[in-house]
């Protein structure tokens, strides 16, 4: 319960509320993750905010009352809160092109709609010290770049660029076309995590906790790569499976003796 309160807390510190509050962030060009909007409610205020914000690449998203009446603290949101990002979304063109930069092969982690900002967070933190260039999450039904994801990621998310896409399969497809191989986590996967060649340009697809990746997703990985199980438990956590196939790379990759 009490970590729950601290969690809130930390979503709290990027919270704000009220039409004009919401409406001069946008306008002062504060990187905000979502905007959330009463439902029902089309008011000629609403409709700028949500023109502003859909302007400045952030979510718009229609919500009850009740919702927006639980996450007040100041319990006169007037309809409308946002979600400050921690800091403001890359891009993949600028992820390939720093990958280029190093001298390196693109490693990449697309996170197929990972709603629980604690999973997105850990991801991040590993992807960070694994030496990934970037992690990908969609617009939509997908944790952010939210206080509690920076918390978890211990720091990550100021080191690690994170770009936020419309589409998960077009972006697929656009890495195959940059020449990155996809693979995708599954547990009935028909190339094993030590026969998958992570040495080249790769991404590696992380699915949902609880239905793993998208049909759509699935359908244009080249490879679907399954995790070896021992016990008697079936599956890992997301952040997990992105922890094992991102050393697997590092391993492939040869990055030799490194400290804990």
């Amino acid at each position: 319960m009490r970590e729950r309160e601290r969690d809130l807390q930390t979503e709290a510190d990027g919270i704000i509320e009220g039409r004009n509050a919401v409406l001069e962030a946008l306008r002062a060009g504060t990187s905000i993750d979502k905007v959330y909007l009463a439902k029902g409610e089309t008011d000629r205020t609403l409709s700028r905010i949500a023109a502003e914000a859909k302007k400045s690449g952030a979510v718009v998203v229609e919500a009850d009352r009740r919702k927006l009446d639980a996450m007040s603290l100041t319990h006169s949101h007037q309809g409308v809160i946002a979600v400050a990002a921690v800091r403001a979304y890359a891009t993949v063109e600028e992820i390939l092109a720093a990958a280029r930069e190093r001298g390196e092969a693109p490693l990449l982690v697309v996170c197929d709609e990972i709603s629980d900002p604690h999973n997105l967070g850990a991801i991040i933190r590993t992807a960070e010290c694994a030496g990934a260039h970037g992690v990908i999450i969609p617009k939509r039904r997908s944790a952010g770049l939210t206080a509690v994801v920076a918390k978890t990621s211990a720091g990550a998310v100021s080191y690690l660029p994170v770009a936020r896409v419309p589409n998960i399969p077009a972006l697929l497809k656009e890495l195959q076309k940059e020449g990155v191989w996809i693979f995708g986590t599954a547990a009935e996967g028909t190339t094993t995590l030590y026969e998958a060649d992570l040495k080249g340009p790769a991404a590696i697809v992380i699915g949902s906790e609880g239905d793993g990746m998208s049909r759509l997703a699935r359908e244009n990985c080249d490879f679907l790569v399954s995790i070896p199980m021992k016990g008697r438990i079936s599956s890992l956590n997301a952040s997990a499976a992105a922890a094992v196939l991102l050393y697997e790379a590092v391993r492939q990759r040869g990055a030799g003796q490194a400290g804990a």
